[in-house]
Formats: C-alpha cells, sequence, structure tokens
C-alpha cells in the first residue's frame, strides 16, 4: 500500500488532466467431477488459428505451411531511449475505454471488442530456446544483445512479450476474447518461435501439434500474483485460459490504472494498480508461475520437453536496433492496438465456425467469404447479442476499418483508450526522448484478396489497405495526443473534439516504407530484406508523462 500511495501522488497531475478530459463456454450439465477433468486437459494457443492474438512473424507461410496466413495488424507507437534501463522496466498511466450504452450493435454503432481484439504493452525478453538458437546464453537487460543480421546470424534467442488487455461483452475467453460481460481483464503473454533459420529446422511435428510453432506462455494477471494453471504451452490445461473472477484482477471501463513492468531475479514482473478501485493485480514471468520453454527438438525427434523458466527483458535500452528479428514489426517498448478481426455474420455459423450467410453490416452487406471464420452467434455472448467472426480481416471490410472509433460521438462509439509515454530510469521519473508511429500493413496486405503489395519492392503498398473490393478502406485509426498544460496522453482513433490537440496529419503519421533484414530459412546465415512496415521516428517524445 506504500507504494501504491506513492504512485498516487506522482500522477495526481495527469489524473487531474484525464479527469477534465473527460460465457460463451460453459460446462452445461457436467458434474463437478467431469468439470474437474475438463478444466485440467491439455489447452494452447493455437496461433496458427485466426481470431487469435500472437505477435505477426515476417513470413506466416515459414511457419505455419504454405498459402497459410494469420495476420495480425498492430498500428503501434514504439519508444525509444538510451537511458540504461528504459528496455527493461518502466511505468504507464492507463484510462480504460468505455462502450456506448445499450445492448445493440450494428450500422454506427460498435463496442471495443468489435473495435480491437486486445491491445497491449510490450516488451522484448531472452528465450534461449527460440529462434535464432545459434548461441545458448542471453544476458538479461544487455544491450550486448543487440546483433545485426546482416553481420551475424549469432542473435540470442527472442521472445516478445504483450502485457494484453481484453474488452468485455462478448464471447468468453477461451472460445472467445472476454472475461466478464462488463469488466476488462489482461494476461501476461510471451510469444516464442521454435524455428533455427540458419539450418532450416523447426520443432518436431509431434511437439509442435501441443504447442505450436509460434508458442505462448500464458497467465492471466490476478489478485495474488500467483498463476491460477501452469502457463507454459507444454503444460497449460484449459483452467489457464479459463477466466477466474474470485482471482483474477477484474477492471471497470473507465477506470484508471497505473501499469508497471520491470525485472526481477525470478523474471518479468508486471503490476496493475487500478486507482479507481484501489485493487492491484500482479504477475511474474517465472518458473514458479509455471513458465517455460519448449525445448528445441526438431525432427526426427518426438520430444516435446518443457524447460522451467524465468523471462527475463532481452535489453537496457529501446532503440531501432533493439528489436526481435523474426517479428514483422521492428519493436521493443510498444504499445499495440490489435486491430482488423471483428466482422459481423448474418445468417447460418457452421460446426467449425464459419458462417455461411452475409459478412458486414447496413449498406455494406455481402455474401461470406474466407476470412469468416471463428465465428460466433449471438446466444454465445455475455452481453451484447451480435453475431460475427474474430478470423483475420483481409479483406479490410470488417468493423476496424470503419469510422466507428472513438471520435466523441458517446452515444454510438467507444472513448478513447488514453495512455502515457512511458517512464523510466530510477524511479520511474524519466521520459523516452522519442517515439515512433509503426504499422505493418505491408506485411498484412501482401495476403490479402488482392495481393497488391510487393514486399520485395514496396509497390502497391499503403497505409489505408485496399478492401476486398479494390478500393481503400472506409477508415484506418492513428494515433493522436490531448495536452492539457504540460502534462500530456496518447489516444487512438479518429480526432476527439475537445481533446486531440495533435493528430500528427492522421494516418500519414506512419510515415514511409521500412526495410527490415531477417535470415533466410535455411540459407545458413544468409539474409534477406522485407518491407513489411510503415515507420515514421519522431526526432522527440511530442507527449511526455509529467508526474
Amino acid at each position: 500500500m506504500k507504494l501504491f500511495s506513492h504512485r498516487l501522488c506522482l500522477l495526481a497531475g495527469t489524473l487531474g488532466l484525464v479527469l477534465l478530459l473527460a460465457t460463451g463456454f460453459s460446462l452445461g450439465g457436467a458434474s463437478r467431477a467431469q468439470a474437474a477433468v475438463l478444466l485440467q486437459t491439455h489447452w494452447h494457443i493455437d496461433c496458427s488459428r485466426p481470431g487469435t492474438a500472437c505477435t505477426e512473424v515476417q513470413d506466416p507461410e515459414e511457419v505455419f505451411g504454405e498459402g497459410y496466413y494469420v495476420g495480425h495488424d498492430e498500428p503501434s507507437v514504439l519508444f525509444y531511449s538510451a537511458l540504461p534501463g528504459s528496455g527493461n522496466h518502466m511505468t504507464y498511466l492507463l484510462r480504460l475505454p468505455t462502450d456506448p450504452p445499450g445492448l445493440s450493435a450494428g450500422g454506427n454503432k460498435a463496442f471495443n471488442f468489435q473495435l480491437h481484439i486486445t491491445f497491449w504493452f510490450g516488451m522484448a525478453l531472452c528465450d534461449t530456446q527460440s529462434y535464432p538458437l545459434q548461441v545458448s546464453t542471453c544476458t538479461p537487460d544487455s544491450d550486448r544483445n543487440i546483433v545485426d543480421p546482416a553481420v551475424s546470424p549469432n542473435h540470442p534467442g527472442t521472445a516478445y512479450m504483450e502485457l494484453q488487455f481484453y474488452p468485455p461483452g462478448f464471447v468468453s475467453w477461451p472460445q472467445g476474447n472476454s472475461c466478464d460481460a462488463r469488466q476488462w481483464c489482461a494476461a501476461l503473454t510471451i510469444d516464442s518461435l521454435s524455428e533455427d533459420p540458419v539450418h532450416g529446422t523447426v520443432l518436431n511435428p509431434t511437439c509442435a501439434a501441443q504447442t505450436g510453432l509460434e508458442y505462448v506462455n500464458f497467465a492471466f494477471i490476478t489478485r495474488d500474483g500467483r498463476a491460477q494453471a501452469p502457463a507454459n504451452p507444454v503444460q497449460s490445461t484449459l483452467a489457464t485460459f479459463t477466466p477466474d473472477p474470485r482471482r483474477d484482477l477484474f477492471m471497470n471501463s473507465g477506470d484508471f490504472v497505473l501499469v508497471k513492468l520491470g525485472d526481477t531475479p525470478h523474471g518479468l514482473r508486471v503490476d496493475l494498480f487500478d486507482l479507481t478501485t484501489g485493487q492491484h493485480g500482479a504477475m511474474t514471468a517465472s518458473a514458479a508461475n509455471g513458465f517455460g520453454q519448449v525445448k528445441f527438438a526438431p525432427a526426427p525427434s518426438t520430444e516435446c520437453t518443457n524447460i522451467p523458466y524465468d523471462f527475463h527483458p532481452m535489453y537496457s535500452t529501446s532503440s531501432e536496433a533493439t528489436r526481435v528479428i523474426w517479428a514483422a514489426h521492428s519493436y521493443n517498448i510498444a504499445f499495440a492496438d490489435e486491430i482488423g478481426h471483428f466482422d459481423y455474420c448474418t445468417g447460418p455459423i457452421d460446426a467449425s465456425g464459419i458462417c455461411r450467410g452475409s459478412e458486414g453490416t447496413g449498406s455494406d452487406l455481402e455474401p461470406a467469404d474466407s476470412d469468416d471464420t471463428a465465428c460466433f452467434a449471438a446466444t454465445a455472448s455475455l452481453r451484447i447479442q451480435v453475431s460475427g467472426c474474430y478470423g483475420t480481416n483481409v479483406g479490410f471490410d470488417g468493423t476496424s476499418y470503419k469510422p466507428v472509433w472513438p471520435d466523441g460521438n458517446t452515444r454510438l462509439h467507444p472513448t478513447p483508450i488514453l495512455f502515457s509515454s512511458p517512464r523510466t530510469g530510477p524511479g520511474d521519473q524519466q521520459n523516452y526522448s522519442r517515439v515512433a508511429f509503426e504499422s505493418d500493413t505491408p506485411r498484412i496486405e501482401a495476403a490479402d484478396f488482392n495481393g497488391q503489395c510487393n514486399r520485395d519492392t514496396g509497390a502497391g503498398c499503403a497505409i489505408v489497405p485496399n478492401t476486398d473490393d479494390g478500393v481503400p478502406a472506409d477508415f484506418y485509426p492513428f494515433f493522436s495526443i490531448a495536452h492539457h498544460g504540460p502534462s500530456c496522453l496518447w489516444l487512438i482513433g479518429n480526432d476527439v473534439p475537445g481533446l486531440t490537440t495533435n493528430d500528427f496529419g492522421k494516418t500519414s503519421e506512419f510515415g514511409s516504407l521500412l526495410k527490415l533484414t531477417y535470415l533466410a530459412f535455411g540459407g545458413g546465415g544468409a539474409t534477406l530484406q522485407r518491407y513489411n512496415d510503415f515507420r515514421q521516428v519522431l526526432p522527440s517524445n511530442p507527449c511526455t508523462f509529467l508526474a
């Protein structure tokens, strides 16, 4: 409580700014004994399944198979600082968005779960059993881990952490992405990639079927800081992914939350202080909480072994060089909004979750197509009774690409996510010196219905993607800032009258095409270059977080 009170004092100025700104899954009739057995059944997050929130890899076909694509549209703000520790500990202030009133959606009305499957704060971590698997050590919190793949393939094994927040009101975890009818929850997730690009080998098929090649450690943020079930993908069960309101931290829409991330002797620790309700939740990415690596065992082995592991931050600082070299994005310390999943389904949904009727709503109603997967009937929803799909919307015509984002019309649209720039250094008192805007639309456009983006040359790649009708999407969200005196917060969506003070040119803020260097799979250390992102690096931080 001493830390909690201290943080309240530090944030008084910024809180003043914000104040001025004004289950789908059921055990059915199963007995308690049957339910207990079911909760112990092995489950894992399958990153090859449409509707999952995983780190976007630079080449999905290399990981998931020829012709197979799962895309994650993630407009992001990246934070850079040369201050030692800026790559491994920081504090943010967050205000959770609210939904419009009522229980109906459609037309020009939308809820948070229709705009973003999740939003998250990210950080690169060590994982010596993850890509590229050329060295057996990774010194935590060290810029010695910066290795340019154009110079050497001997980069330490890397994972990416996403502290994910899940909107309420739709289908419950683990099938869906809500924890509650009205309250938000959060989870510490860590994505790793079981692939050796130098020798062209991957985890054996037997184990990959159990964990995935891109495997995920997952734990809800709990009020006692202890994982409710094993977090690692070898030992995880249904209980790992089933929200428990008796233990997990649930937060209300509109709550102010202090988000603190930092390394400890036993791994990265996340603390969420709900400044509105006084509740606190935490999670440490430790072996004690069931976090672990998947031992890399390529074919012909069938071994599938969890190695208990404390996941530590990889870098000391945060810059253009502190990247995860297997990811589409270039980031380390970042905020991202994962959009582009939800679309309406009018008509029947078959047993495999595919829409067999029409997609879209209002005047944009058309026959369902191949991206209308991971679909749920309205009756599966916890609160908002709509029928829709969480598949990868590569047609760019779902709700995320409509002008239903925060714009000040709270009768029809949500309020914006509001978050501060992180602070780091001793006592988390120092601001990050630079920021960048980044969008991975080239990566996701390369696999859309039109295939208009050539990632080798950049030809045909656009910040605002084309729909499957061959015209630019109706809307693409952008970041803006809200100032009140010397304090500032970020928001994403549309301009909000009376709140937005700078929108950086709207979607043009994402800048120009960014060419990144990757290791060629099976190339013995050879490299290739791809345009996966648009990025603009600003020379300073226009939105400093003042206590």
